[in-house]
């Protein structure tokens, strides 16, 4: 027999499809929430614990742990003392009502006659009792004698645990005293070093500007020495245009055909004479700009230099005009009061120096003296306050 065996070709599996990008995305987002979740757990914890482990450095170092323990003790001792306190009033209770049953035997037996019957089985019932009351009572002795012990222990509980926080008052009392102490000894030393910084930096700083007057004075000097040089130069450029301006009118008179001719050459050569004023003026004019931004001390000087401005203007003035009066040159009289004007400032640097030093001096007594004040006063009331508590 022949079988025939059809093979089916099955289709291949579907490949899954690639995940989208957004897909993706929502994946990476989601483990790096659970990562962050996770770290941010673990450094909570962490935390936490570190301050844990800090909090209990600080029970410790104050002493509140000893009181804690102390204060455990004082509650096993109380329910110790109350347990035996029980056993102590079940003990009681056991012997009064072996009390109320002998007290009941008794009464039959003294109203049952000796020859009945009867009173051999109560005698014997009184018997068992009273042994019963006797077991009874020994051990409401030792429930009394144990009662006694577990209160002795507790009151000893009680005072241990009023000394641990006592002592704890005091560690904390003497502590707060030691720090304000040393907060007032390191406020005074601070006070005391800014002082000391503030009176050198103002030092160095009087020196400075002690330094710069001399050095401005000597530049004052200069300009002073080559203004009046220039000045100098001026007054005889002036003198020899005045000369020349007599001797043309002297032959004016005489030569009464050639003085256009004559005039020509005197203004060519007032020209030619008036460059190099020209050129001194422009200088005086830059000399007394870079003079302008000297300090107030020095006023005077620009006063001056504006004085011969003025009068260079008058002198070109006289010139175009042809005046016939000779300029008095300026006295040299500057330096004198330059000088003083900058021993003034000086000697006022200096006062304003002591002057400071003095209010430096003053401020750090006061802030001494304050301090001092407050820990006075502070120590009493600490005192005071944790007496009280």
């Amino acid at each position: 027999n022949l079988h025939v065996v059809r093979t089916y070709c099955s289709s291949e599996p579907k490949r899954p499809e690639a995940k989208s990008a957004i897909e993706m995305a929502m994946g990476l987002l989601h483990r790096l929430t659970e990562t962050g979740t996770v770290m941010g757990k673990h450094s909570l914890q962490k935390a936490s614990a570190t301050c844990k482990n800090w909090w209990d450095r600080y029970e410790e170092f104050v002493g509140i742990n000893e009181v804690r323990e102390a204060q455990g003790k004082v509650t096993e001792a109380e329910n110790v003392f109350m347990i035996a306190r029980g056993i102590v009033r079940e003990a009681r209770e056991n012997v009064e009502a072996q009390q109320i049953k002998l007290k009941e035997i008794r009464d039959r037996l003294d109203r049952v006659s000796r020859d009945d019957t009867q009173y051999l089985e109560l005698a014997t019932l009184e018997h068992r009792l009273l042994q019963e009351e006797k077991r009874y009572r020994a051990a409401y002795l030792n429930a009394e004698e144990s009662e006694r012990e577990k209160f002795s222990l507790f009151s000893a509980a009680v005072r241990e645990s009023h000394e641990k926080e006592r002592t704890r008052a005091e560690k904390t009392k003497n502590w707060s005293i030691i720090g304000s102490v040393l907060g007032a000894v390191i406020g005074v030393l601070g006070s005391t070093y800014v002082n000391r910084v503030r009176l050198q930096e103002l030092k160095v700083l009087v020196l400075e500007a002690q330094k710069g007057p001399i050095n401005l004075q000597e530049a004052i000097k200069e300009q002073a020495s080559s203004h009046y040089s220039q000045q100098k130069d001026l007054s005889d450029v002036i003198e020899d245009l005045k000369n020349v301006l007599q001797t043309t009118a002297s032959r004016g008179v005489k030569e009464g055909a050639l003085i256009t001719r004559e005039t020509r050459n005197d203004s060519i050569k007032i020209d030619s004479l008036l460059t190099p004023l020209n050129e001194q003026l422009n200088y005086i004019k830059q000399v007394s700009s870079c003079l302008g931004s000297l300090q107030q001390q020095f006023n005077s000087l620009q006063e001056s230099i504006a004085q011969v401005l003025s009068e260079m203007q008058s002198v070109k003035l006289a010139i175009h005009s042809r005046p016939t009066e000779r300029v008095i040159p300026r006295s040299s009289g500057e330096g004198k009061s330059q000088a003083s004007a900058v021993r003034d400032v000086i000697l006022e640097l200096c006062d304003t120096e002591q002057r400071l030093e003095t209010q430096i001096k003053r401020s750090s007594i006061y802030s001494t003296a304050l301090t001092c004040a407050m820990f006075a006063i502070t120590l009493p009331v600490l005192y005071i306050i944790l007496k009280g508590n």
